[in-house]
């Protein structure tokens, strides 16, 4: 769905289309190598006078970034849910290594320090998981959910850094090897802080929303 902008008299305004594929003047840049979700394929699109027929409009003339707002809270919601099913797995993980791990005759899940770090995981992935839950029954309610949406994705997001930070601190040097989970799950949990808007937009997108609300 891309989003064009358009000469009207006196102004440019933004518009949504659907481009179908094949199409003249639509190519596909080379496949992207990145550091996490590797499971999907990253490439640019690259338009070179490429003609839409104007029944692939998107809604009304002039209404796109309405549009690609309105797409963007939806996608928080996804992203913040993709984030704590990371952090689910990383404190997983984490919980299962500690298990079985034996440190002076006893599994280090009977540390202290250990237990303080699976602590911190639980609360912090809840927390999120509550926020992420209200974001959706708003939507599902018709009901506004910018902020809502914004503050999931942006503690979700940081719930999956911190979770899959702290799986690889209990897991020691065998979190660094790729035999184990916890490498990836902390190679993926980066992303989810920067698409459908990095943690700084999140923040400002919450403080715009509390500052109408509390103002008005």
């Amino acid at each position: 769905m891309p989003i064009i902008a358009h000469h009207l008299p006196h102004q440019i305004r933004i518009s949504a289309v659907i481009v179908p594929k094949p199409i003249k003047g639509l190519e596909l840049g080379k496949k992207e190598e990145k550091l996490g979700i590797r499971g999907s394929s990253t490439c640019l699109l690259m338009f070179d006078e490429c003609q839409i027929p104007r029944e692939n409009l998107l809604g009304e003339l002039g209404f796109g970034f309405k549009i690609a707002m309105m797409t963007l809270d939806a996608g928080r919601i996804g992203i913040a849910s993709q984030a704590l099913g990371i952090a689910q797995a990383s404190l997983e993980c984490a919980v299962e290594y500690a298990s079985k791990r034996l440190a002076f005759g006893k599994s280090i899940l009977k540390l202290q320090t250990i237990q303080n770090k699976l602590a911190d995981m639980a609360v912090q992935l809840e927390s999120a998981r509550l926020l992420t839950w209200k974001a959706a029954w708003l939507k599902d309610n018709n009901k506004p959910y910018t902020k809502e949406a914004a503050m999931a994705k942006l503690a979700a997001s940081e719930a999956a850094t911190f979770l899959s930070h702290q799986c690889i601190q209990i897991l020691g040097g065998m979190g660094y090897v790729s035999d184990m989970p916890a490498e990836r799950h902390y190679r993926d949990a980066r992303i989810t802080e920067i698409y459908e808007g990095t943690s700084e937009i999140q923040r400002l997108v919450i403080a715009n929303s509390i500052i109408k609300e509390m103002t008005n």
